[in-house]
């Protein structure tokens, strides 16, 4: 069967507009263009729609999706496979947060009580499942799966004080960090604050510090945009600025 632009949005639920920019961008095009210059869709671009819409579901960006549905490598069993592994995992996310809202619930009406950690347990383990969703991947190629599952453990253990230090910690290099990116100078006393407070920081998280591995953290916030992003959120170059004043703290060269 074959689908016009607006009656493949219907079915798939996207608007024309996106199908459009897709058609654009180069991710989907139409299998061809009728001789009233409509866009016509068929079997093979319904199943590759359906990969763009689980890649994008699962955080993946555009330009990404672009390139693994380009790879001669994909293949669309395995995918759909990897596709249903992760939505099993984030049914267990869901399930651990419902069953965390049931008994804060439960703890409101009187039914039962409940620990501090009992409370951030859900959160806590939404907050794992989310960085391996966005950058497991990574992640584990970079540093190894024992150091990555042992930062997942330390996180998941971590009592409600350390995880309130945590975010008071990425507070507040991200005001250190501002102030200091204005000085220009990524060797200033400011920028050396700056990191010194994401060397605190990160060792609440990782199982052991060591310089090689906080200035290979530097480069991967320059090298992945999704990281870069984070950083150059409210101005260009802090990404950058914050590896150089982090090479400098730990001794690294370029």
């Amino acid at each position: 069967m074959e689908y016009t632009v607006k009656k493949l949005g219907k079915l798939a639920g996207v608007s024309t507009r996106t199908l459009r920019y897709y058609d654009e961008i180069g991710i989907l095009k139409p299998a061809r263009i009728n001789s009233s210059g409509y866009r016509i869709y068929g079997e093979k671009e319904i199943e590759k729609l359906q990969q763009i819409l689980f890649y994008k579901e699962l955080g993946v960006e555009l330009h990404q999706i672009k390139g693994i549905l380009e790879d001669p490598a994909f293949d669309i069993s395995s995918a759909l496979a990897e596709h249903r592994e992760q939505l099993l995992e984030r049914r267990k996310q869901l399930d651990l947060l419902i069953a965390n809202v049931d008994k804060t619930i439960a703890v409101k009406e009187g039914r039962m009580t409940m620990s501090d950690k009992e409370k951030f347990e859900g959160f806590k383990k939404d907050m794992i499942d989310e960085n391996e969703r966005k950058y497991g991947k990574e992640v584990r190629e970079k540093y190894g799966d024992d150091t990555v599952n042992q930062s997942n453990a330390k996180l998941q253990n971590m009592s409600q004080e350390e995880y309130e230090r945590a975010n008071r910690l990425a507070e507040e290099i991200h005001r250190t960090l501002a102030e200091a990116f204005k000085t220009g100078d990524p060797s200033g006393d400011a920028a050396q604050k700056a990191a010194e407070l994401h060397k605190e920081w990160i060792s609440m998280y990782w199982p052991t510090y060591s310089g090689e591995a906080h200035a290979g953290l530097g480069d991967m916030y320059v090298a992945d945009e999704r990281f870069r992003a984070y950083y150059d959120k409210e101005q260009d170059g802090v990404a950058e600025f914050l590896r150089d004043a982090i090479y400098v703290y730990t001794g690294m060269k370029k």
